[in-house]
C-alpha cells in the first residue's frame, strides 16, 4: 500500500492516527476508533498482511513513539495496516457515522461530470486486495467511478507520480463502502441522470453523426492514448 513521501516522516507530536489522517492526500480516511482496533477480534487474519505485525500496531497506538521507531519500512507497514483496519472500520456503525460526517462536509470531493451538478462523491476500492489498484471516487447520482483529483504538493505542483489521490491504495476502502453506506442512509441517494442529460457534441449547431467518429474516415494523424478520468460505470 503506497502513501506520499511525508507518510516516512518522524518527530509529530500529535497521535498517530490524527498524524496519519492529516496527510496530504489522506483526506478521505477518518479516524478509526482507538478501542475498535485494540480488539483483537477486529483484526483477525491481518498480522499476515504486513511485516512486523505487533511494532506497526505498537506505532498506531502511540505504544512507541516516532523516535522509538526510526524506521520508514516500520512507518510504511504500519500505514499500510491502518489502511487495512480502515476498510473494516467503515463498514461498522460507528466507522460509517465517521464516514457520514466527511461526506456531509463533501470531504471526499464532488463528481467532475457537468450533469451531477456537484453530487458529493464517495471513496471506493475496485479491489480488496492489497497493492492491485488506487483509490478511486464513486458518483451515486451518474454511478461512475472517477479517479480521484491530483493532491498538488506544498508548492502548488502535481506530484511526480500523476497519481494524487491514487496514493492511497483502494484496499483502504475497498468494493463494499459506497454501496453500504447508501443502503445505510438511503436518503442520501439522489435522483439519477435524466435520460435526456447525456452530452450532445455540435459543430455549427448540427449534432455530429455518429458515422463521423468511424476510424479510417479522417487524417493520418497517430491515436492518443485514453487520457479521460473516467475508469468505469457500476
Amino acid at each position: 500500500m503506497a502513501y506520499n513521501e511525508d507518510s516516512s516522516a518522524s518527530g509529530h507530536d500529535e497521535p498517530w492516527i490524527q498524524w496519519f489522517c492529516g496527510l496530504k492526500g489522506h483526506e478521505m480516511f477518518c479516524q478509526v476508533e482507538r478501542a475498535y482496533i485494540e480488539d483483537g477480534f477486529n483484526l483477525y487474519g491481518l498480522r499476515a498482511c504486513v511485516s512486523n505485525f505487533s511494532d506497526c500496531l505498537d506505532l498506531i497506538l502511540d505504544r512507541i513513539g516516532p523516535e522509538d521507531s526510526d524506521d520508514s519500512h516500520l512507518t510504511q507497514s504500519a500505514c499500510t495496516l491502518y489502511g487495512l483496519i480502515h476498510a473494516r472500520y467503515i463498514v461498522t456503525t460507528h466507522g460509517l457515522d465517521a464516514m457520514y460526517n466527511k461526506y456531509a462536509a463533501k470531504e471526499f470531493g464532488t463528481c467532475p461530470l457537468v450533469q451531477c451538478n456537484g453530487q458529493p462523491v464517495l471513496p471506493v476500492g475496485l479491489r480488496d486486495e492489497i497493492g492491485v489498484d488506487t483509490a478511486k471516487i464513486f458518483c451515486p447520482k451518474c454511478k461512475s467511478v472517477y479517479q480521484p483529483p491530483p493532491v498538488r504538493s506544498r508548492g502548488g505542483h502535481h506530484p511526480s507520480n500523476g497519481g494524487g489521490g491514487g496514493a492511497v491504495d483502494g484496499a483502504a476502502f475497498g468494493t463494499t463502502f459506497p454501496h453500504l453506506f447508501l443502503m445505510t442512509f438511503n436518503n442520501l441517494v439522489p435522483d439519477p441522470l435524466p435520460q435526456n442529460s447525456a452530452y450532445i457534441p455540435r459543430v455549427f449547431g448540427f449534432r455530429v453523426h455518429q458515422s463521423a467518429h468511424r476510424q479510417g474516415g479522417g487524417g493520418t494523424y497517430p491515436a492518443l492514448s485514453n487520457g479521460g478520468r473516467n475508469v468505469s460505470s457500476a
